[in-house]
C-alpha cells in the first residue's frame, strides 16, 4: 500500500525546496537569459511562463522568446480585464512570435454558483481573485513542474526578498527579474524597441482587473492603484497554491 497523499506532498515540497536552493546557488551570478535557458533545459516542456501582459510584461516575454518561443505562456483572462490588455496581449504574441500562449479563465460552473451577477469584487475582492485567478491558474499549472514569474523585489514590501529560484509547494517558481529595478526595465525596453502597454501613459503603472485598478498619482507607490483603500496587495496567485483535490486544482 502506498504512503498517504499528505506525506507524498510533503516529500515533493521538500525536494522542490532543495532543488530551488541548489539552482539558486549554481546560477547566483547568471544573467537573466542564462537563468531562463537553465530553467528550460532543466524542466523542458514542464516549464511555463505566467504572464499578465501588464505594464512590465513585454520585457520578460521578449527575454523568454529570445530563449525559446515555444515555452508555454499562461494568460489568465478573468473576464474583468481592460480591453487594452487583451489587445496588448495579441500585439505582443504576434510581435514576439510566441507559439504556445494559452488563455485560461474561471470555471463556468464556479462563476454561475459564486458570482452569477459578476459583482463579487464589490463585496469580497479576495474571493473574486480566488475564483477568477487563483483557481484557474492552479488548474492550468497541473501539468508543469516549474513556472516563470515576472515579480521584482522593488514592486512591494511583500516581494522585497524573493529569490530567483523559489519553492512553490511541489513546484519551483523562477523569478528571473527579481533584482531588476525600473531603470533596468526601461533601458531594456528602449534598447529593443518594445511596445508599452497603452494604459501606462494614462497613469496606470501596475495593471490588473478594470474594477480594482485605479490611476496612480506622481510620487505614489507604483502598486498603490491596485485594490486602492484596502490592505490587500496581492491577488493570491503568488501565495501557496491549493493542494491536490482542493478546489479542483489537481496539484
Amino acid at each position: 500500500m502506498g504512503r498517504p497523499d499528505p506525506i507524498l506532498r510533503a516529500d515533493a515540497q521538500l525536494e522542490a525546496a532543495r532543488e530551488a536552493s541548489l539552482l539558486g546557488e549554481r546560477l547566483r551570478e547568471a544573467s537573466v537569459i542564462e537563468v531562463i535557458a537553465a530553467a528550460r533545459d532543466r524542466f523542458g516542456d514542464r516549464l511555463a511562463l505566467v504572464s499578465s501582459f501588464g505594464a512590465d510584461s513585454a520585457v520578460l516575454l521578449h527575454l523568454v522568446a529570445s530563449v525559446d518561443r515555444s515555452i508555454p505562456v499562461l494568460f489568465i483572462d478573468t473576464g474583468k480585464l481592460f480591453p487594452e490588455t487583451l489587445r496588448y496581449r495579441d500585439r505582443l504574441v504576434e510581435s514576439f512570435g510566441l507559439t504556445a500562449v494559452r488563455t485560461i479563465g474561471p470555471d463556468a460552473a464556479d462563476l454561475a454558483e459564486e458570482d452569477p451577477a459578476g459583482a463579487l469584487w464589490l463585496s469580497d475582492t479576495d474571493a473574486c481573485c480566488d475564483l477568477r485567478k487563483t483557481r484557474p491558474l492552479a488548474r492550468a499549472l497541473a501539468g508543469f513542474d516549474a513556472w516563470i514569474s515576472g515579480r521584482k523585489r522593488f514592486q512591494a514590501s511583500t516581494r522585497s526578498n524573493i529569490p530567483v529560484f523559489e519553492p512553490d509547494g511541489a513546484r519551483i517558481k523562477v523569478n528571473p527579474l527579481a533584482d531588476w529595478d525600473p531603470g533596468d526595465l526601461r533601458a531594456y525596453a528602449a534598447e529593443h524597441g518594445l511596445p508599452a502597454h497603452p494604459l501606462v501613459a494614462q497613469g496606470f503603472p501596475s495593471i490588473g482587473c478594470l474594477p480594482c485598478t485605479s490611476k496612480v498619482a506622481p510620487g505614489e507607490d507604483l502598486r498603490s492603484g491596485r485594490w486602492r483603500g484596502q490592505e490587500k496587495t496581492e491577488c493570491g496567485i503568488h501565495f501557496a497554491m491549493p493542494q491536490e483535490n482542493e478546489q479542483g486544482a489537481g496539484i
